[in-house]
């Protein structure tokens, strides 16, 4: 079963409904979404009015953002950790070459 994508447009007009009075209950029978949906897109849209829904069907919110970052950095922090071994074991392994 494949999970619906909704549009950018119909979440807006699902929000402003809600805005203007519409029932939650209501509204999810009427497009056949969760009221937690519903919820959840209202929060968006307050938290973030400029850029809410803007991602590829992904909530890219600024603690989106924060933690893509932060893996990147853990990642590059790993990175950084195995080359400093390999040169240490490369000058250990030179410094035994030169000792023969």
């Amino acid at each position: 079963m494949n999970r619906t994508k909704f549009t950018r447009e119909f979440k807006l007009a699902v929000v402003n409904e809600l805005e203007s009075g519409t029932n939650t209950v209501e509204l999810s029978k009427k497009y056949n979404i969760h009221p937690s949906m519903v919820f959840r897109w209202r929060r968006q849209v307050r938290q973030y009015p400029q850029t809410a829904f803007s991602g590829n069907g992904h909530a890219y919110t600024l603690e989106a953002q924060l933690a893509d970052k932060e893996r990147l950095i853990g990642k590059l922090y790993a990175e950084n950790q195995f080359l400093k071994k390999v040169i240490d074991s490369l000058r250990a392994w030179r410094a035994r070459q030169n000792g023969r």
